[in-house]
């Protein structure tokens, strides 16, 4: 193949929060690159899922779910949702098709500004639609009085329908371009940040409402033990109040075991090696309000804006 004919790009994900977003990036790249949880926010960071063929490669930027902000946390969130619009040769704006069309609109008026860039409405839960008609229902609500979509399609992320037609849809509409990754590269997060996105997968997971939005994990170290050739990671889970501390520990320390047991089989396959997990709980009062914190937390690297 001539180099000139090989495609590339940037594909920005972007929605509501718990509309499937990272359940999609998951299901393209073949494999866990973005955490997933029923509970909203759930994406932090900007997350860049690489797929890769001979023909193309597209750099999938799944974005924080957009909602109002109420504190630092929020509004870097919200900055790095909007910030992956400035780098993208096209837009997936994800919507869920058992929801009624109401806070997307917000994101629709941000689209709006948007000029020479494809943006396509994706209709996404469609497994969960039983009847047609609903289903209609749910399209018409973002075509009528909406954005002039370069495409619509109605897709679930979960079991992939309509999926792979749609990653050839926008690999055809790429311009030619180089290949930025390596072939073998699936996403430019660092080995640490994957790992304490897992740790926190599983406390979403596990724990009460009101822990998951207060939580943030930190990797204070990865190193091979000598000994016994594992591969040794200690991570500290940091919290708001001590409530909250004591119900990630649980009862004799059950649930922080069994967040450790779960977050370690996930590690283990994705390093492909075996692994000792040690983690604490630390409570760091008030930290998504404050900025100080957020940069020591990894919340406002430039690179994610």
């Amino acid at each position: 193949m001539l180099d000139n004919e090989y495609k590339s790009g940037f594909v920005a994900i972007i929605g509501r929060p718990n509309v499937g977003k990272s359940t999609l990036l998951n299901y393209i790249i073949g494999q866990k690159v973005a955490i997933i949880s029923s509970k909203a926010q759930t994406t932090r960071n900007k997350i860049a899922g690489i797929y890769t063929t001979e023909e193309a490669q597209v750099v999938f930027l799944d974005t924080p779910g957009i909602h109002k902000p109420y504190n630092s946390l929020d509004e870097y969130m919200e900055k790095a949702s909007f910030g992956a619009l400035n780098e993208a040769d096209a837009v997936w704006f994800v919507v869920d098709a058992t929801e009624k069309r109401g806070g997307d609109n917000f994101i629709i008026e941000r689209l709006k500004k948007i000029k020479n860039t494809p943006i396509y409405l994706l209709v996404n839960k469609i497994d969960l639609i039983k009847k047609k008609n609903d289903l209609f229902q749910a399209i018409s609500s973002y075509t009528v009085d909406s954005l002039d979509w370069s495409e619509v399609y109605p897709i679930s992320a979960k079991s992939g329908e309509q999926v792979n037609a749609l990653v050839d849809d926008v690999i055809e509409k790429l311009h030619p371009g180089p290949q930025y990754f390596s072939k073998e590269q699936i996403t430019d997060h660092p080995e640490r940040f994957l790992v304490a996105e897992l740790i926190r997968e599983k406390i979403l997971q596990l724990t009460e409402q009101e822990v998951p939005h207060s939580i943030a994990v930190v990797i204070d170290s990865m190193k091979k033990d000598g000994v016994n050739e594992k591969l040794h990671i200690q991570a500290s889970i940091v919290v708001e109040r001590s409530s909250q501390k004591n119900i990630i520990i649980g009862k004799q320390g059950n649930m922080i075991k069994r967040i450790g047991q779960l977050a370690r089989k996930d590690i283990e396959n994705l390093l492909g090696e075996r692994v000792y997990l040690e983690t604490w709980v630390k409570v760091e009062a008030r930290w998504r309000e404050r900025p100080q914190a957020l940069q020591e937390l990894g919340y406002n690297s430039k690179q994610d804006l």
